[in-house]
């Protein structure tokens, strides 16, 4: 919650460069610019189009250009300038941009006030095979889901082939509902998995949540195999290895989606105003939010769209706080108030307020469909975040 008031400038004009278009990026980008109009930003990220993936899933129901975003738009929407490139953040890195104030992208030299870090989090991919019977998060945001299964289907020879789906977590389990309920729609016979390493579904939330989506499952007659690790899928067939034996075995499975979470990998460190920490001591002018980012602090630093959102407006305050006077910043307290895993058009399953406040069927929806309205509208330049 913004509780501390803004400072006096002390510079007329700011430049800042963000590196990442995703959810913190653009959440930085636009309140920096609701709140100091005239700074100067640099959106630096290999991609040239924002993908809204949290709605990645709904590609089986809408065509993936819905969840596109050009980032020519946003540089025309909010006059700034989008650079595509990567760059690299090791330690020296690091040290070398807090020191020189600028970077080095495409040959060109960019310099800056303050540099904010949003390149997100990493999903864990496997390669893919030459049969083309193995799909990943990747392959998602690249061609929607109904163009990806239809394919597979049309391709397929079997009279009634089997889909495996691998992970429980929120994001394989709201891509298992929309499966089922787009194979139901075309009136397929195509039979459909659900593989997970643990012993129940989405272990991270309330126990209501699993029970829930297990009876689903179960009503749905969607097989669920517990415990159970990927090895890898072979032509007609996926190897799985049992948790507690380690004990290998087959089924018939003629495609595998993949959906095994996020890699903890390439995260920074950052104090409790999002400033990132080296050697145990903040770079001053260079921030950190998203899914890379962890918080000495006692807000939430869960790898969701939400916490994203809030890091990266915090930084944008706390930037415009540190160029200010007397330079006073605002720590990161954010607790997310509830979370939403939908399943399928018509029904999710969620909590609101407190963890055991368990919502579930279209009142779930709804929520969560309020909550990335809320994104969508900042996005225009219309902050309703309140808190």
């Amino acid at each position: 919650m913004a509780f501390l008031p803004f400072n006096i400038t002390r510079q007329k004009r700011l430049k800042v460069v963000i590196v990442g278009g995703g959810y913190a990026g653009l959440a930085a980008l636009t309140n920096l610019l609701q709140f100091a109009p005239d700074t100067e930003i640099t959106l630096v990220d290999p991609q040239m189009q924002h993908l809204k993936i949290t709605h990645l899933h709904e590609t089986f129901r809408y065509p993936l250009a819905d969840l596109l975003i050009p980032l020519t738009d946003i540089e025309n929407r909010y006059g700034c300038r989008h650079i595509p490139a990567s760059l690299c953040f090791d330690a020296d890195a690091l040290q070398d941009y807090q020191a020189k104030r600028q970077l080095v992208l495409n040959g060109e030299v960019v310099d800056f006030d303050y540099l904010i870090i949003a390149t997100g989090c990493q999903n864990q991919e496997n390669a893919h095979n030459e049969a083309g019977d193995l799909l990943s998060l990747y392959d998602f945001t690249v061609t929607g889901g109904a163009d990806l299964l239809t394919a597979f289907l049309h391709r397929s020879d079997a009279p009634h082939p089997v889909i495996s789906v691998v992970g429980g977590g929120a994001t394989g389990i709201q891509f298992l509902f929309e499966i089922k309920q787009f194979l139901d729609r075309i009136r397929s016979k195509a039979d459909l998995r659900l593989i997970h390493s643990g012993e129940h579904v989405l272990e991270q939330f309330p126990d209501g949540f699993a029970k829930y989506v297990e009876f689903r499952m179960h009503d749905l007659n969607i097989a669920f195999y517990p415990e159970t690790y990927y090895c890898e899928q072979q032509v007609g067939k996926i190897v799985l290895a049992e948790k507690v034996t380690g004990k290998r075995f087959e089924l018939p499975s003629d495609l595998s989606l993949l959906f095994l979470g996020k890699k903890q990998q390439n995260m920074f460190t950052a104090n409790a105003f999002g400033q990132v920490l080296a050697d145990q001591k903040p770079l001053h002018n260079i921030f950190v939010a998203g899914d890379c980012s962890y918080y000495q602090s006692l807000g939430s630093n869960t790898l969701t769209a939400q916490s994203a959102v809030r890091k990266g407006k915090l930084v944008a305050r706390n930037v415009l706080r540190h160029a200010g006077f007397p330079g006073l910043l605002e720590p990161y307290l954010h607790h997310e108030l509830g979370y939403v895993v939908s399943l399928g058009a018509s029904d999710a399953v969620g909590w609101l307020v407190a963890e055991g406040n368990l919502i579930t069927g279209l009142p779930a929806l709804t929520i969560k469909e309020v909550v990335e309205a809320q994104y969508d509208l900042l996005l225009a330049g219309i902050d309703t975040y309140l808190v």
